[in-house]
């Protein structure tokens, strides 16, 4: 194994930086997202890994709040798309439309140009508007008429997908289900946890 090359290695200054930031957003997260911290850490191993999430869990237990909370902490855009099986891969990227008043065509981004992304129930639109998001999550850029805009950093996706109602849903294929780092399911809060919020 070839030793890093001194210009990425880390000093022990930097690593302590690092820890302390995360520390500190984990505990913005949990002031949220109260008695999930081992999801909340597996979700900021995700951001510091510049990995996507991919959360497995039924309605109503905070999903779309983490992923507000995480880019309220980080001070980052947040969008979210509903994903239904009529959204198309332009809905979620943009389009070039004619602008009459500058008599030429002009971008305008879809809600994909952000830097963290709430992919609500992703397993609900078609295959092709699946790999529009996929493919912006590996290139982390989007390609619309030949014109390729590359996305903010951090870009995180966090998907969900309910794991109950599958009637009239699009499976992810294992392939695709490859470009998430993590798999989290949230579950329930305990009956502390819950006393406390």
């Amino acid at each position: 194994m070839t030793d890093a090359s001194p210009s990425t290695r880390l000093s022990p200054a930097d690593v302590d930086t690092i820890r302390t930031v995360s520390e500190r957003l984990q505990a913005s997260v949990e002031r949220v997202i109260v008695g999930k911290t081992d999801v909340v850490r597996l979700a900021m191993v995700a951001l510091l890994c510049e990995g996507h999430i991919l959360l497995e869990d039924v309605p109503g237990i905070g999903k779309t709040t983490l992923a507000k909370s995480i880019a309220r902490s980080l001070g980052c855009s947040f969008r979210r798309i509903q994903f239904t099986p009529d959204l198309m891969p332009s809905d979620i990227t943009g389009i070039h439309y004619y602008n009459q008043k500058l008599g030429e065509f002009t971008f305008r981004e879809g809600p994909l140009i952000a830097q963290v992304v709430l992919a609500d129930e992703i397993n609900r639109a078609t295959p092709r508007t699946q790999a529009a998001l996929l493919e912006a999550m590996e290139e982390r850029q989007i390609t619309v008429e030949g014109e390729t805009t590359v996305l903010p950093r951090p870009f995180m996706v966090l998907a969900t997908q309910n794991p109950v109602e599958l009637e009239g849903t699009f499976p992810l294929p294992e392939a695709q289900l490859d470009r998430f780092l993590i798999r989290l399911k949230l579950g329930y809060p305990d009956e502390a946890s819950e006393s406390t919020t």
